[in-house]
């Protein structure tokens, strides 16, 4: 069953796009009545989430003035007791808590990982609460090993404790990446950190950051108001906003909308917490990470994976807690524009593969059934009403990726490029283009919101930039039409199709180069 499982997100898709252009063939009046609900849907749609990202970034922006270090301070035991954490055993001040950080390096550059420690270092929580780790892999090299002991110098007493691991290369049955790396240190922290020193499990939260997250001074102060006063606090990831501006400046215009497409996707989910599940940079329980047996080691899309992990274990009893609150990553970039191009459809094709847990959710669903409890399989019965839920909104999620951009994009004419001489007698013929045309061009209210936003998240500017940049910056989202299909439509559909033909065409885990490189329009 677990392959059938793997077929079928891509089976779909495919399924889809045949009939996009057989129905146009044969049924050119019925698809192209289609055309026109869909592209209504589609505009619905748009308004929809443009609410729920508006109201994510006025949200962010209030919570970005909070002295969350103070805010804080005015937590009561009482306030304490509002939520479940005592009946896990969690009674603590927020001064018990404890920060693990987990930032894998593989062959990042030393200016990179540089400003993503000096960003932890001006953190205004006590530092005596962190310990911070920097992963790195063996096969990385000397030089990265030479990085390490270059940051371990500079910052080792930033903190209350610092360590660099280095992750074994060619372990058997790994598959070599980020998932394996951190849950090596992890365990190796686990030993020699915070078992000698007794400190309890429930007192600890573990943050894993790509290596290119820098952090505004206050988050590990909102991630600890928000860990105590959520409703499950042990039974919950946390998940900031990822937004893609630490080189904003240098990036091709083509990859700062990519980049922004992805913060505002990510935007409009944390204004809907029930389809939210764990992305890149976020954090956790360290008690609930050791309940699960850590990280899967070898999947490529740990970061997600992770979500499922802990939803099955404990039995749908999970869920992520939207911090609403940003940390500030690169944009994918290299030295030249192609370069960059490249760069991008790599990374947006390994997102796409998180298609990869649909088999692995629907293995937990079934095992669900039987009260079995290890730590790599299901703990507890989830109902029947969440499975559908969950089934529904993820199978819809990665076929919406893979097959609405080219839905939006051809049905328009392709009725009318196949669909015979009859149909192209037909007053239908005549109108669909105009009504397809006139419904995507309100549609455009979306791509003005993205827009105008794009430039309030922009990091400060630097000498360079002159007032008519912004004019740039608005009209550069004239190519978001290019980036949905080719940026996402096609590496989504790509990594389902991989995973459809199994083999040698299952992808590993693709490392996003950063780098800094000379400031671009």
């Amino acid at each position: 069953m677990s392959r059938f499982y793997e077929i079928l997100p891509g089976l779909l898709a495919w399924i889809t796009i045949f009939l996009i252009f057989f129905l146009s063939w044969l049924l050119p009046a019925y698809v192209s009545i289609f055309i026109i609900f869909f592209d209504i849907y589609w505009l619905f749609k748009t308004v929809y989430l443009s609410f729920h990202l508006r109201s994510t970034f006025n949200k962010m922006k209030r919570n970005l003035k909070i002295d969350w270090l103070e805010k804080l301070r005015t937590i009561t035991n009482d306030d304490n007791n509002d939520n479940d954490s005592h009946s896990h055993g969690h009674n603590n001040h927020w001064s018990k808590i404890y920060h693990l950080v987990i930032l894998p390096m593989y062959k990042e550059s030393y200016e990179v990982v540089r400003e993503s420690f000096e960003s932890l270092a001006k953190s205004n929580y006590p530092k005596e609460k962190f310990i911070v780790i920097l992963a790195t892999e063996e096969r990385a090299g000397s030089e990265t090993q030479e990085k390490a002991r270059k940051i371990a110098r500079e910052f080792g007493s930033s903190f209350f404790k610092f360590a660099v691991t280095t992750h074994p290369a060619n372990v058997p049955g790994e598959i070599p990446g980020k998932g394996s790396n951190q849950a090596y240190a992890t365990k190796e922290i686990k030993k020699n950190i915070i078992d000698p020193l007794q400190i309890p499990y429930e007192n600890i939260l573990i943050s894993v950051f790509d290596i290119d997250t820098q952090i505004p001074r206050d988050y590990f102060g909102r991630l600890t108001y928000v860990f105590l006063t959520a409703k499950h606090p042990e039974k919950s990831s946390y998940q900031p906003i990822p937004l893609f501006i630490n080189n904003a400046y240098e990036a091709p215009a083509l990859a700062r909308v990519i980049s922004f497409s992805s913060t505002f996707w990510q935007m409009m989910q944390q204004s809907r917490p029930e389809r939210l599940t764990t992305f890149s940079s976020h954090s956790m329980p360290f008690k609930a990470l050791v309940e699960i047996g850590f990280w899967n080691i070898n999947v490529v899309s740990e970061d997600s994976r992770i979500f499922w992990q802990c939803y099955i274990h404990y039995g749908g009893d999970w869920r992520v807690e939207p911090l609403l609150y940003p940390v500030y990553m690169d944009a994918a970039v290299a030295p030249t524009f192609w370069g960059t191009m490249l760069n991008l459809y790599k990374q947006q094709r390994r997102w796409g593969w998180g298609c990869e847990n649909i088999p692995y959710m629907f293995k937990g669903f079934q095992q669900s059934r039987r009260n079995v409890g290890t730590p790599t399989e299901a703990s507890g019965k989830i109902s029947l009403r969440k499975k559908i839920y969950w089934v529904f909104n993820t199978l819809e999620g990665f076929h919406s990726w893979a097959t609405n951009a080219i839905m939006l994009f051809i049905l328009g004419w392709l009725p009318i490029l196949v669909g015979g001489n009859i149909f192209h007698a037909t007053l239908l013929s005549y109108n669909l283009p105009r009504v397809t045309r006139w419904i995507m061009t309100l549609a455009m209210v979306g791509v003005v919101s993205s827009a105008i936003l794009s430039i309030a998240l922009l990091p400060p500017k630097p000498k360079w930039f002159k007032p008519w940049h912004y004019i740039l910056y608005f009209f550069q989202w004239i190519l978001m039409p290019v980036t949905l299909i080719i940026f996402g439509a096609i590496p989504g559909l790509e990594a389902q199709t991989r995973l459809m033909l199994g083999g040698k065409f299952r992808l590993g885990f693709w490392v996003t180069p950063k780098q800094r490189l000379t400031a671009k329009i």
